[in-house]
């Protein structure tokens, strides 16, 4: 078996530190969902320049791409535990000063593109840090199965039950969404910061090492293993996933003349079937191990791309996005596992954040290249885009799959100067 392709051995115990990440981590998507619902319709209120509306979606994804590296970088060099409920607590100030503003009606877009673009920045530390804590808190052969449960707690909160609240909060006041996202920081911080202190101190880096010599070196661990290479090519499939969000209404109202009712259906039909996958990919991957979990997972995302893009059926669009729903789960659960399996410790954070970047970057243009397809070749033609993207992806995944396991634990990455870079141990470096 390659050090990749571990398989589900047992679920996380809840009682204790993981219960509590789970909850903290649910309760911010709950709240980040009300927010990105209520932003662009508390924008299109402002003003009908869809220039200035796009910008404020579009904050949220440039933090990543201008401070992604280097959020990953520090939640290498501090206390993950710390770094979250502070991170949290100054994203519950900033929510709550936000609502503040628009309940006194002093809100412009200036103002909504700064807080977009400030939370976001906020949140490169913050989930960088989570994802390096998370493997303090659960044993090794649990590790698949816990991020299983925070990817679907997490589509659960934010994809059933925020998006339909926020038409209702905005009824009783337009500044109620912001408001309950405010709350919602103050007890993921209080959540974090209860839990027991994941890893003695570090050690005082060496004089003169820095951050941008953190991130260097995080890339060059990177570059070096072919299987994180791998991985992190394989990110790039959120091209096709861009191009295929950014046209999918387009394909349900004008390709298939489903309308609005058609568009939620198919909506629906991908959260339904990610929750199934969430629930069912512990025992898919038990049985297949991770490295065939993820190119089944690819393969069938392929083969529901293709036939979105070829037949002309509101039923076959919807069963064919319930399976990319099901299968983008196992995806998402054994990739982000296999990473952090193989990340050298002490560096996790760096490894999360460049692959989180290369995500974030894709969609966008992904998006844009979607837009222009669809222009030239009709509705159906992105999912076909995105089926060949994916093709590449299981292409860049293929080398990985033949990494042979280290002998022993993954090795402490060395630190500038020849140090270790964490004290840190755990019993296997794990996300």
């Amino acid at each position: 078996m390659t050090a990749i392709d571990a398989a589900e051995e047992r679920a996380p115990v809840w009682r204790g530190g993981f219960g509590r990440l789970w909850s903290a981590a649910v309760l911010s998507s709950f709240g980040d969902s009300l927010r990105a619902a209520a932003l662009p319709l508390l924008a299109v209120s402002l003003t009908d320049r869809p220039m200035l509306i796009a910008s404020v979606t579009a904050c949220g994804y440039l933090p990543w791409l201008v401070f992604g590296l280097l959020g990953g970088a520090v939640a290498d060099r501090v206390d993950q535990r710390r770094a979250m409920w502070r991170t949290d607590l100054v994203r519950a100030l900033l929510a709550g000063a936000f609502a503040a503003a628009v309940g006194l009606g002093h809100a412009g877009i200036a103002l909504l593109i700064a807080f977009a673009f400030a939370l976001t920045t906020l949140g490169t530390l913050f989930d960088n840090a989570a994802t390096a804590l998370l493997p303090a808190l659960v044993a090794p052969a649990a590790l698949g199965s816990a991020n299983a449960r925070l990817l679907t707690g997490q589509r659960i909160a934010g994809g059933l039950l925020a998006a339909p609240l926020v038409p209702l909060l905005s009824g009783y006041g337009t500044a109620l969404p912001f408001a309950a996202d405010a709350v919602t920081y103050l007890a993921a911080a209080a959540l974090v910061a209860s839990l027991a202190a994941a890893a003695p101190p570090r050690e005082p880096c060496p004089a003169g090492s820095g951050l941008r010599a953190d991130i260097a070196e995080g890339l060059r661990a990177l570059r070096g293993d072919r299987a994180l290479r791998g991985l992190c090519a394989a990110a790039l499939c959120n091209i096709g996933m861009g191009a295929l969000i950014a046209t999918l209404v387009v394909l349900v109202t004008d390709g298939l003349g489903a309308g609005s009712t058609g568009f939620v259906a198919a909506t629906t039909a991908f959260t339904v079937g990610g929750l199934a996958g969430g629930a069912a990919s512990g025992a898919l991957t038990g049985r297949l191990g991770r490295v065939r979990a993820v190119f089944l997972a690819g393969t069938a995302q392929t083969a529901a791309l293709i036939a979105m893009g070829t037949v002309r059926s509101l039923p076959v669009l919807l069963a064919a996005m319930a399976v990319f729903g099901f299968m983008g789960m196992l995806w998402n659960v054994n990739t982000t596992t296999l990473m952090q399996q193989r990340s050298p410790e002490g560096m996790l954070g760096r490894i999360s954040a460049a692959f989180r970047t290369l995500a974030v970057s894709g969609a966008p243009l992904g998006a844009l290249l979607g837009g222009a397809v669809a222009t030239a070749w009709g509705s159906l033609r992105p999912p076909l885009l995105a089926a060949a993207l994916f093709v590449l992806a299981l292409a860049a995944l293929l080398p990985a799959a033949h990494t042979p396991a280290p002998e022993g634990p993954v090795p402490e990455a060395p630190a500038p100067g020849g140090h270790p870079a964490d004290t840190r141990r755990t019993a296997h470096p794990e996300p």
